[in-house]
């Protein structure tokens, strides 16, 4: 039915503007009585056999929503009755910024893709907060943090430092997100030294608080395994929860579509073996020492399993949730039962 029917209808629009419209009728529609608990009963599977505990928390199924889709924390409640195991909210920046210009996200459809240069565009910190404070239901939510355009690298441990803060008493886990290709120098960020003391930073304000809470490091796929190496150093010297692997690449290698020489992340099928080989580095180079969230090409219950059989602990979707519709969270979970 969706990709039957629905897709083609949505895919004959401007990929912005649908999504901007597909968040307000499934706003509308989550309003009217009885259409959540339909929707929970579609597509919701609940069985112990999908539980994880991971860094002190119980996901109730290892899928969730990837960072991007509903950065300015519209709908986590809602895409919740969709059957995810936790929402990922952000890049959320200390100040509100507008992004990129238009026109910035294409598809790829012949390659079943995306390529987004996006420039972390949201509401801002404080009033992701806000939204954050009004969650109706137990969903698990992790707040993905970065820097504004405007803010110079010396200078980007204040914003996430700013973001951390602010985010801490309403999400329950955090991503730093380094790794963007569409922020001008975000990368550099990766690079071992700038990264040791963001992440360090970071770490030293988190112990001081009451409870702490986990911290993760979202890479880009592009990596070299010596910075892959050097990743597994970083995370085993600060102590941080673990690591998403992995963000949108800038490779364009194999592409059929006519966007292909599109600048920004690319993300979807493309990007699947590579976010699985570094996925599977990771885990077999670390000796399994941190936990893996996979994302990254995920279109099927196969793909998700492969991610899993590599080394990934728990695994998020994007692009094969627009591709494939909300369906696939619940094949995914049925097939791992």
């Amino acid at each position: 039915m969706y990709k039957s029917l629905v897709r083609k209808i949505l895919f004959q629009f401007d990929p912005e503007k649908i999504h901007h419209f597909s968040f307000s009728m499934i706003k509308g529609m989550m309003k009217v009585p009885f259409i959540p608990g339909i929707t929970k009963s579609i597509f919701k599977v609940e069985d112990p056999v999908l539980e994880r505990k991971l860094f002190g928390l119980t996901f109730k199924n290892p899928v969730g929503l990837a960072a991007g889709f509903d950065k300015n924390a519209l709908l986590f409640d809602e895409f919740s009755n969709y059957g995810f195991g936790f929402i990922e909210v952000g890049t959320v920046t200390p100040r509100p910024q507008p992004g990129n210009p238009k026109k910035r996200i294409f598809r790829l459809k012949a390659d079943e893709a995306l390529i987004n240069r996006m420039g972390f565009n949201n509401d801002g910190v404080d009033v992701v907060v806000e939204r954050l404070r009004k969650r109706k239901t137990d969903v698990i939510i992790g707040g993905n943090i970065g820097k504004n355009k405007v803010t110079p690298n010396e200078n980007a441990i204040d914003d996430y430092l700013i973001c951390f803060e602010k985010l801490f008493e309403v999400v329950d886990y955090f991503v730093v997100n380094v790794s963007s290709p569409n922020t001008p120098n975000l990368r550099a960020l990766q690079d071992k030294e700038p990264l040791t003391e963001l992440l360090q930073t970071l770490q030293n304000e988190n112990l001081k608080k009451e409870k702490p809470k986990p911290i993760l490091l979202k890479i880009a796929p592009d990596l070299t395994d010596s910075q892959l190496m050097d990743i597994i150093d970083i995370v085993n010297t600060t102590k941080i929860a673990g690591v998403i692997a992995t963000n949108t690449t800038i490779s364009r290698e194999g592409l059929q579509s006519e966007y292909k020489n599109e600048t920004g992340g690319l993300s979807g099928k493309p990007v699947k073996d590579r976010s699985t080989e570094v996925i599977r580095f990771l885990a077999e180079k670390s000796g399994k020492s941190f936990p893996i969230i996979g994302v990254g090409g995920i279109h099927s219950a196969e793909d998700a399993k492969e991610k899993l059989e590599a080394g990934a602990d728990l695994i998020q979707l994007y692009t094969g949730f627009i591709y494939e519709g909300p369906g696939l969270v619940r094949k995914i979970n049925k097939s791992l039962i």
